[in-house]
């Protein structure tokens, strides 16, 4: 039997609605899967963080994505209890005070976890920008976070697929060949956009310059969710950035 694939670029977003949900969908994708993002739905449950700390356990790369977004000392402290807890990846909005706060926090703690800075949620379109009061659209204000992220020295941002390109010339220019490109919106072709606006094929987003692809519903919604991870895997399979 051939062995499967399994591909660390990515990550598999356990957008279910209860913890038992996800540590099904966890042992269905074994052997195929590495890393799991956890949102807000199932952090704020009851014994969620703890659904975390065991998939870390179990050798699994865990990004909690809490988007944290708060004033710089609440954002520290918060930082620095999800990075000693145990975490690979933890998101905070693209903020200067809420970046340099959690940087701050996780360098106390003294751990692994890579900082992701939330530049532009993907399913914000330009017009969405301009009605919450943005005087930018959605690649300009994307190219104003990435350089303050750069500057407040995380380790990477959460971006669309469209503009993983871009981001990864800012990067390269100021000297972070390293610098991390998590593109959520990803989803194989044919598949139903959803609430996303700002969208790329799995292939196309790391072409473009994706370091990592958070997709959820195109697996966990899937009717064989083991065949579409593994589809996916196969479509990236030897793309280097």
């Amino acid at each position: 039997m051939t062995p499967m694939l399994t591909d660390s670029r990515l990550i598999v977003g356990l957008d279910l609605p209860s913890l038992d949900a996800a540590r099904a969908m966890v042992e269905r994708l074994e052997g195929t899967v590495t890393a799991y993002k956890i949102g807000l739905t199932l952090l704020a449950r009851p014994g969620g963080v703890a659904f975390a700390h065991e998939l870390k356990a179990a050798g699994k790369m865990v990004f909690q994505d809490w988007k944290l977004h708060d004033i710089g000392a609440q954002v520290e402290g918060a930082a620095h209890a999800v990075a000693e807890g145990g975490c690979d990846l933890l998101t905070v909005h693209a903020e200067p005070q809420v970046m340099k706060g959690a940087v701050k926090g996780r360098d106390a703690a003294g751990t692994g976890t890579k900082l992701l800075a939330v530049t532009v949620m993907t399913s914000l379109s330009d017009a969405d920008l301009t009605d919450i009061g943005y005087g930018y659209t959605a690649s300009d204000l994307v190219e104003r976070r990435v350089r303050q992220a750069l500057e407040c020295g995380v380790d990477g941002v959460v971006s669309s697929p469209l503009e993983a390109g871009r981001v990864r010339e800012i990067a390269i220019e100021a000297g972070r060949p390293d610098f991390l490109i998590v593109t959520p919106g990803v989803r194989p072709e044919g598949a139903d956009k959803g609430d996303q606006q700002r969208v790329a094929t799995p292939r196309a987003a790391i072409e473009a310059g994706a370091t990592h692809l958070v997709v959820a519903r195109p697996v966990v919604g899937a009717e064989n969710p083991l065949r579409a991870a593994s589809a996916i895997i196969e479509s990236i399979d030897g793309l280097t950035r």
